[in-house]
């Protein structure tokens, strides 16, 4: 494996996770595209490349990126699952011992059950999935099928999700003229080098400065509140949602396109499908991408260490650029747009592998 072979691939890779275009699609169709040393050299079906190690492993630099970002709602749903074992051995008075008591542990536990299904499949068939189906034509064909559930979920909403976006836009539009009432405190005065003598900032560069931490306020609270209307689902719909992760195993479908086709399915807002697809995603590339690291470290790793540092490196920015760019494209745009360029896609490689 070259470096800029790992260059590319790791970039793809950060990039593709997050995008619901499937990045083990993707890692599997270029190279065969491309042909000669590419071809050879990244092929995810032979069973002695590293290149299956390889991209898996690169899941570690996507899944730390994934946790930068989500830094704030990690910290939260973390503590609350373990505040959520004191619970159970020591209840509060006048609750049950498995009674949460608060979002953050359910929001929690409803990550954990949601993990299981893909889990168990993927730690019992992962190999064979990737083997059997990480052939360029049948990636080819699953993009394309990837493009026709992408397309089915916005074309098909529920009334349930389609009334949840129209509920947060109208929130959403009250939002600027709430912030433009907001008090200044004396700490956002002090920081931007004015006094408070109001409801108003004295100079433009405070109200500048003033807007940015009200609207990072408004991002946290709209995160928070982001939960709480998830973990009003509960964990039936968490399971179900989280099942469709399976499907991911399949090289052309996308793991948080499928999950959040599912979550819409299950009357969620788009923008909360994202925001529970992306967070669901995190501790299962985290684990692919651990359980692929003693591979790395060993024979099949051996003389690319350097290439997995490169690709790990790109991956890890392509994917942070890129939750940063689709939490906030998800609040007012649709899945179409992928579903097109997946169909596509697909129907071009398809027709380019057969006339090759």
């Amino acid at each position: 494996m070259t470096y800029p072979e790992a260059a590319v691939v790791g970039l793809i890779q950060g990039v593709t996770e997050l995008f619901p275009v499937s990045s083990l699609g993707h890692n599997v169709l270029i190279p065969a595209l491309v042909g000669g040393s590419w071809a050879a050299d990244l092929n995810v079906a032979s069973p002695e490349s590293p290149y299956l190690a390889f991209i898996v492993g690169l899941h570690v630099a996507t899944a730390i990126a994934l946790v930068i970002y989500f830094w704030r709602d990690w910290v939260r749903i973390v503590t609350g699952f373990f505040q959520s074992f004191r619970q159970f051995f020591r209840p509060a008075p006048g609750t049950r011992r498995f009674e949460l008591r608060s979002t953050d542990q359910k929001l929690a536990w409803m990550l954990v059950f949601a993990t299981i299904p893909v889990g168990l499949v993927g730690f019992a068939f992962e190999h064979e999935f990737r083997v059997l189906f990480g052939k360029p034509i049948r990636a080819a064909i699953f993009l394309v099928i990837n493009g026709l559930i992408l397309y089915a979920g916005e074309r098909f909403r529920t009334r349930r999700s389609l009334q949840a976006d129209a509920d947060l836009a109208a929130q959403r539009a009250g939002v600027p003229a709430t912030l433009q009432q907001q008090p200044v405190t004396a700490s956002a005065g002090a920081a931007s080098g004015g006094t408070v003598t109001g409801t108003r900032p004295p100079t433009h560069v405070a109200a500048h400065a003033t807007g940015h931490h009200a609207i990072r306020q408004a991002e946290i609270a709209g995160a928070e509140q982001a939960d709480q209307r998830l973990a009003a689902k509960g964990y039936v719909e968490a399971v179900v949602i989280g099942a469709a992760q399976v499907l991911a195993l399949l090289a052309g479908i996308s793991r948080d396109g499928v999950t959040m086709v599912a979550g819409m399915f299950r009357g969620l807002s788009r923008e909360d499908a994202a925001r529970f697809a992306f967070l669901l995603a995190t501790p299962v590339i985290l684990a692919a991408g651990v359980l692929k690291v003693g591979d790395l470290t060993g024979p099949l790793g051996k003389g690319i260490h350097g290439q997995i540092l490169v690709g790990s490196i790109l991956s890890g920015v392509g994917a942070y650029v890129s939750v940063r760019f689709l939490v906030k494209y998800f609040q007012t745009r649709t899945l179409t747009p992928f579903a097109i360029y997946c169909v596509l896609f697909g129907l071009g490689s398809i027709i380019y592998l057969q006339v090759k």
